[in-house]
């Protein structure tokens, strides 16, 4: 595959808004039909957003957490199911890009930068809970590895050039084993069947005997043994799908009302668009989708100046900025594509127009880790100054 190369921020923005506009004029027909995005990867592959965060060292753009996440949020308020896909992708760039010797990044940046797509084999089920990882990596005599495991919810994997698997060492400790897609003992199954994100095949991976060369094999572990912006970069992302979302909902809702409602009879109204308590309520919903635009850009600046300077208290500071975003726009996202039929009216609720996909993706995505437990941190952070732990989703 030959991909684009983007040369900065200013150009991975508009690609991906020229992409989104492209993405969004045929989503509600894949969500209806499952129809899975091949075609719409390959050209997001193909357009270089996919290596937007490659070192410039290494010939990438080295795009910004503010501009990531606007990638994100612009693509999200076409397809949520679309944006979501390369959201692992991005985790474990940087992976590579912190723990990964030189040799390796230059292996695998060059991998990106032809328009290679990392996929995801992270969360397991059954397990005492999400960090209990029970598959397992063992050492050969020569020094290479044997990768037993089953993983779920692995986004990106059926689409994957490499498979990013998080696993155990025999010393317990994390590691990531970056697989390919075809190898031998690798199993992708499109199992998933999730009410929403209909399209991210977010299925089962089978590991058996699966063999890994020592040079593709990095240490997790040590991104949490100082301060770090693992977690941070990763949870912003799933911030700017739920503003995505939440956005495209609004959006959406306000074409509907202008187009398609009829005003309710006791108004005397011509149109719906002129009911001032039609108004009174996007008001509301646009404070919303405003409030959770604005937090996410605030965290991604929190991400950026950390980025700059990383101790302590400015990674502790960007966790608890992405909180804030990540809990605000999930909110936002459930909330006002549930308020998509109270504003539109009974005809919304019609299954042929397939309004309600914007809910089943929110309700979906939402549930990836939960906002009360962000609160949590917030509030010790806020009254107690303790800052929030290292283990990836903050």
């Amino acid at each position: 595959m030959t991909a684009h190369v983007i040369a900065d921020d200013a150009e991975a923005l508009a690609v991906a808004a020229a992409l989104a506009e492209e993405f969004r004029a045929g989503a509600s027909a894949r969500d209806t039909e499952r129809r899975l995005p091949r075609a719409e990867l390959d050209r997001l592959s193909a357009s270089g957003l996919l290596a937007v965060t490659v070192p410039a060292e290494h010939g990438g753009a080295d795009v910004g957490p503010q501009t990531l996440a606007e990638i994100f949020r612009m693509l999200a308020s076409a397809d949520a199911s679309l944006a979501q896909i390369p959201q692992s992708h991005f985790a474990y760039v940087n992976v590579i890009r912190r723990q990964g010797t030189e040799e390796q990044r230059k292996f695998f940046f060059a991998e990106l930068l032809s328009g290679r797509r990392l996929g995801n084999a992270q969360s397991e089920a059954g397990t005492r809970h999400v960090q209990d990882i029970r598959t397992r990596l063992a050492t050969r005599p020569d020094g290479s590895y044997v990768l037993d495991g089953v993983k779920h919810y692995s986004t990106g994997a059926l689409f994957a050039d490499w498979i990013p698997v998080l696993a155990r060492a025999e010393d317990d400790k994390l590691h990531v084993a970056y697989v390919p897609r075809d190898a031998p003992g690798v199993t992708v199954i499109d199992d998933w069947d999730g009410l929403g994100q209909r399209t991210t095949a977010s299925g089962t991976v089978r590991l058996e005997g699966v063999e890994v060369p020592a040079d593709r094999v990095l240490p997790h572990h040590l991104t949490f043994e100082g301060p770090q912006l693992h977690g941070a970069v990763a949870q912003l992302l799933h911030a700017a799908i739920d503003a995505g979302i939440a956005g495209g909902a609004l959006a959406e809702a306000a074409e509907f009302v202008r187009t398609k409602s009829r005003p309710w009879f006791e108004s005397g109204l011509e149109t719906a668009a002129e009911d001032p308590l039609l108004i009174q309520r996007f008001g509301e919903l646009a404070l919303q989708v405003r409030a959770a635009e604005a937090l996410l850009r605030e965290a991604a600046r929190a991400v950026e100046a950390a980025r700059a300077d990383l101790t302590d208290d400015s990674a502790a500071e960007a966790s608890i900025a992405v909180a804030a975003a990540r809990v605000q726009a999930a909110n936002a996202a459930v909330d006002v594509a549930s308020a998509l039929f109270e504003v539109s009216g009974t005809r919304s609720a019609l299954n042929s127009l397939n309004l309600h996909r914007h809910w089943r993706d929110a309700r979906t995505h939402t549930l990836h880790d939960p906002t009360r437990w962000k609160i949590q941190h917030i509030g010790r952070y806020v009254l107690n100054g303790t800052r929030p732990p290292r283990h990836g989703l903050l």
